[in-house]
């Protein structure tokens, strides 16, 4: 420092100001030991002027770029630190949020399927065409054929299906079915696929990660991202 003027240590901190450069009472004040300020940062570039190769000076050009690079971290390292600021006010509406699916059912793509707490089951099949013969068995754990659905003729899409009137003991016993979508024949057919309403047990927002975890009665922790539709429970 002692070898350069008043007026040039000032020029120079003009000039860090505008680059975004913090002064030293900023840093001392914020009291964060990894941050360095005008004047290390002028330590530093009178150390690197005084053992710079004299019958090679840096060109002012690699200067003032060195100063911009210096300017770049600094400021990435203030975006990070904002960053995780951001990070920690937002974990509030997270937790909200993740607090609004409780008791509610979510549409889950699966085929495992069990009465709701109206003892009626509800879900869709994904047509990936049009067919006039779209349909759905629902088989119990032992394999058989408990019931059938015919939903007619359909365009490619999602196609809506209920089944309300369920036989008193599998509403009583909450069993599990599996259904099987069908299209043109009868038969399962390729590309078709299901989706179910499964109500919602719990719900967390886990620190370290921007997503919602949903505790689901048949399918278990999915999350919040998978599920293609809220549903309310009134």
């Amino acid at each position: 420092m002692a070898d350069i003027s008043k007026t040039s240590e000032q020029s120079l901190n003009n000039i860090l100001d505008k680059l975004g450069v913090r002064t030293q009472e900023d840093v001392k004040k914020e009291g964060n030991k990894n941050t360095l300020g005008q004047e290390d940062f002028l330590k530093l570039m009178t150390t690197q002027l005084q053992n710079q190769d004299p019958f090679a000076p840096m060109d002012n050009g690699d200067f003032i770029a060195q100063m911009a690079q210096f300017s770049t971290v600094t400021g990435i390292t203030e975006i990070n630190t904002n960053l995780t600021d951001l990070g920690s006010k937002l974990e509030p509406n997270r937790v909200a949020t993740a607090a609004q699916f409780l008791g509610h059912s979510v549409l889950v793509p699966g085929q495992v399927v069990s009465p709701d707490d109206k003892g009626e089951i509800h879900g869709v099949v994904d047509l990936p065409s049009y067919s006039n013969d779209v349909g759905l068995t629902f088989t119990n754990p032992s394999g058989e054929i408990i019931h059938t659905m015919n939903l007619g003729t359909n365009d490619r899409g999602l196609v809506g299906f209920s089944w309300i009137d369920i036989p008193d003991e599998i509403k009583r016993d909450k069993i599990r079915l599996t259904i099987q979508a069908y299209a043109g024949n009868g038969q399962a057919s390729d590309g078709i696929s299901t989706a179910v309403y499964n109500k919602v047990i719990a719900a967390s927002a886990p620190k370290n990660s921007e997503d919602v975890i949903l505790e689901t009665k048949d399918y278990g922790e999915i999350s919040a991202n998978d599920a293609i539709k809220l549903k309310t429970n009134d």
